[in-house]
């Protein structure tokens, strides 16, 4: 793909992106949503593998048909009330059948299926923008919607998305698929708490969007596609290896990282609206991911293959993301000490 195509494939995707987030009426943003999907495209597709190709199908069908059913419910709302405005999104099928669309478009369960498979037939760079950038608009639109969508609707298929999200990550050998269940998993986590506190969606997912990339460059930067290559990549990149170590750990959720503030102030919420049942499943449920975390953690730290090549330790890779890479691991480790300063802005 040549870079002038690459650049406007990318300056699509960010059009379409600030046209939803920035819309009010619900015309702009199905019209912004539209040209993310189109631009993501060519970008899912750019390798011309056959598994690539067939991402790319599932993601325009999958995209097509949730683009449609969030048309379809504002139109419902429109009938009804008179309203085309985002935010008065107040009839109770409409919010359903919205709830679906947007459910279809972030991959949560049972609209999770074509997600792992699309994330698996991607480069690690579109998979990089499918698990973050993607995901803003739709989670965008719910936050603009939450006042008016179904709480039970929401923590049954929250529930659901960090069961299914841990128990399908246990047996996974490719990073990208594990990747995709933990997006799954991180997204019952904010769809839970989005009907009560949804400034606390946001701040799950700016924190997740940190982590996430850190994860998606520093596999970039060691060439990484599966368990068995995480394994020998310690010879090569050992500082490198080393934040990946405690970034997957803080994605995880355990206490002295990042990771752990969004979980703590969720699960706080939930205990505040004597939702103590709700609380207590989702929190054993994210012990799957912690178990597949660890071992990804495990591959790409402590083990090394049995034959060790005598080669110079490569310290440096030499690489543009590397300052980036710095900046995210420090961020995405670092941030608990001032989470009273964080739950004030949020």
């Amino acid at each position: 793909m040549t870079p002038q195509a690459k650049l406007i494939f990318t300056i699509s995707l960010l059009l379409g992106t600030t046209i939803t987030i920035s819309s009010n009426h619900w015309i702009t943003a199905w019209a912004g949503l539209e040209i993310n999907t189109l631009a993501i495209l060519p970008l899912i597709s750019k390798s011309h593998h056959p598994r690539a190709t067939e991402a790319a199908t599932k993601y325009f069908l999958t995209q097509a048909t949730a683009s449609a059913l969030a048309l379809f419910s504002s139109m419902t709302n429109a009938w009804y009330t008179g309203q085309w405005d985002i935010t008065q999104m107040t009839h109770p099928t409409s919010s359903m059948i919205l709830t679906s669309a947007l459910a279809m478009k972030l991959g949560l369960v049972p609209f999770h299926f074509w997600f792992p498979e699309v994330l698996q037939g991607s480069p690690l760079t579109t998979g990089l923008l499918l698990s973050t950038i993607m995901k803003l608009p739709p989670i965008t639109l719910l936050f603009m919607t939450s006042p008016s969508l179904n709480p039970t609707l929401l923590a049954c298929m929250a529930v659901l998305s960090t069961a299914l999200g841990g128990w399908m990550g246990l047996n996974q050998t490719q990073i990208r698929k594990i990747l995709a269940f933990s997006s799954i998993s991180h997204l019952g986590w904010m769809a839970i708490i989005i009907s009560y506190n949804p400034k606390l969606t946001l701040l799950n997912f700016y924190l997740y969007v940190l982590m996430t990339t850190t994860v998606f460059l520093t596999l970039n930067s060691t060439k990484t596609l599966k368990l068995s290559t995480l394994m020998t990549t310690w010879t090569k990149a050992p500082s490198l290896n080393a934040m990946l170590f405690l970034t997957l750990l803080s994605l995880a959720g355990l206490p002295p990282l990042t990771g752990f503030l969004p979980k703590w102030l969720i699960i706080q919420e939930l205990t505040k609206q004597d939702m103590i049942p709700a609380a207590t499943m989702i929190s054993l449920l994210s012990l799957l991911g912690l178990f597949f975390y660890l071992r990804l953690a495990y591959c790409a730290t402590i083990t090394l293959p049995p034959h060790t090549t005598n080669h110079m330790k490569q310290w440096h890779i030499n690489k543009p993301t590397n300052i980036m890479i710095a900046i995210l691991v420090t961020t995405s480790t670092l941030l608990l000490p001032i989470s009273p300063m964080i739950s004030t802005i949020f």
